[in-house]
């Protein structure tokens, strides 16, 4: 039986995602710039689509903090007053897409409309992917600016590997992480996957994170992302 004492002790991660730690790319700097722009944005709706781990959440919350803006989750959007909601200012509608309440997101972009405010959407795939029914509401959305984050560039999986490292204390040669950047899965999610596979090997191991551990954690496949809610728990997100 194994002696709880011998566990390693994984702490609580508290990912930071102030805009001095949003880190600026070819793969995001467009929509980067966009966000930077508040209030001046053309019409008022910006409509910001990306992958799954890819920025979007950290994205907004650099708005939000410019902004005073509201966040609200796309599948709360039926049980709130779209006209006292755009009243308190700058909105931000999270994970819209496919299911989402045509006619309260169709009247929430009149009321922001209305009040002249500004609303950010996020969502994984742009509205021409979300099966839409209310032709009204597709020449609303066809008029809002839209924003993509791309997935990562060499120059960006390097800063992310550092900054993800950095988020859970812990330290890795300079030189790893760019021999990880070229080995690990190509997108947001694999980046946190791998990431978390090496600081659990690590802990385990009582060893800090070298290429000899990186190497067996990625041949033993230990590092392909799961969900992104076991990876937003792993993270603190």
């Amino acid at each position: 039986m194994t002696d709880p004492r011998q566990l390693p002790l994984e702490l609580p991660v508290a990912e930071r995602r102030g805009r001095e730690d949003w880190i600026v790319s070819t793969a995001n700097a467009e929509a980067t710039a966009l966000i930077d722009r508040w209030p001046d944005w053309p019409g008022g709706v910006v409509l910001l689509t990306g992958p799954v781990g890819s920025g979007k959440s950290h994205l907004t919350r650099v708005f939000a903090e410019a902004s005073g803006a509201t966040i609200v989750a796309a599948g709360d959007l039926a049980a709130l007053d779209p006209t006292a909601l755009a009243a308190r200012g700058a909105i931000v509608l999270e994970d819209a897409g496919t299911g989402v309440d045509e006619t309260a997101l169709f009247h929430l972009l009149n009321a922001v409309r209305q009040a002249g405010t500004g609303l950010l959407v996020t969502a994984e795939a742009p509205p021409s992917a979300w099966g839409l029914r209310l032709p009204d509401l597709v020449s609303r959305l066809r008029a809002a600016t839209p924003a993509r984050l791309a997935e990562p560039d060499d120059a960006l999986l390097e800063a992310l590997l550092a900054k993800l490292f950095a988020d859970r204390q812990t330290v890795v040669d300079p030189a790893l992480l760019v021999w990880l950047a070229r080995r690990v899965e190509r997108s947001f999610a694999g980046v946190r996957a791998l990431v978390v596979a090496l600081d659990r090997a690590a802990l385990a191991a009582k060893s800090p994170v070298t290429r000899a551990l990186a190497a067996r954690v990625l041949a033993a496949g230990g590092a392909r992302p799961s969900t992104q809610d076991d990876l937003d728990a792993d993270l603190g997100a």
